[in-house]
């Protein structure tokens, strides 16, 4: 008998125990999805000061939520890279959406104006280089993990998705087979990431 509630007194233990860890988890999780859900209407206040012509609060926005999320939304990396263009920002705009456009392709939502808009960055920035022009202060996305999206795949920026490099040599082209992404051209969002930091290893 007096096994018997020694084993009851032991499992009614473990369960409380159980119970105030999964509490515990629970609200962390509830914090960070608090967090998570400021910063986005933080993003979303940014697009409209954009929208108004209102780009350096836009700026300020957009600064904050990179500063402070963990993965960064698809999305923002066209918005930061378009509000960047009207401050004349032009390597930093290049470089966001060029992100914009390698996460979501042709089919974006934004990805029209993303490749609009990138042009005409191209343009602009090479005007400056000619003119020896240089901006401070600009926010490169190689400095945050960017969120890939749902499928967690990212078309290979090195080889464009063909997992084939062609580079001329002395008796024509040579191909060889892309050194980072798998043989359909992908790479895995922590690969991505691993690549804009320079931290991606060869795989073959």
């Amino acid at each position: 008998m007096r096994y018997l509630i020694c084993t009851l007194l032991l499992v009614i233990l473990v369960c409380d125990s159980f119970g105030q860890r999964t509490s515990v988890e629970d609200y962390k999780l509830q914090q960070e999805q608090m967090k998570k859900s400021g910063l986005l209407q933080q993003m979303d206040s940014g697009v409209y000061y954009m929208d108004i012509g209102d780009h350096v609060t836009a700026d300020a926005k957009f600064r904050y939520v990179l500063e402070n999320i963990k993965s960064v939304p698809s999305d923002l990396t066209f918005f930061f890279g378009k509000n960047s263009y009207y401050l004349s920002k032009y390597k930093q705009t290049i470089d966001w959406l060029t992100k914009y456009i390698q996460l979501k392709g042709t089919n974006g939502q934004y990805s029209k104006e993303a490749a609009s808009l990138l042009k005409d960055a191209e343009t602009e920035y090479m005007k400056e280089k000619a003119n020896e022009m240089q901006k401070t202060g600009e926010v490169l996305s190689a400095n945050y993990d960017i969120d890939c999206g749902p499928s967690g795949k990212v078309i290979c920026p090195v080889c464009k998705g063909d997992h084939v490099l062609i580079k001329k040599g002395a008796f024509g082209p040579e191909y060889t087979t892309c050194p980072y992404c798998n043989n359909h051209g992908l790479l895995t969002c922590e690969q991505y990431n691993q690549l804009l930091r320079g931290e991606l290893k060869k795989v073959n």
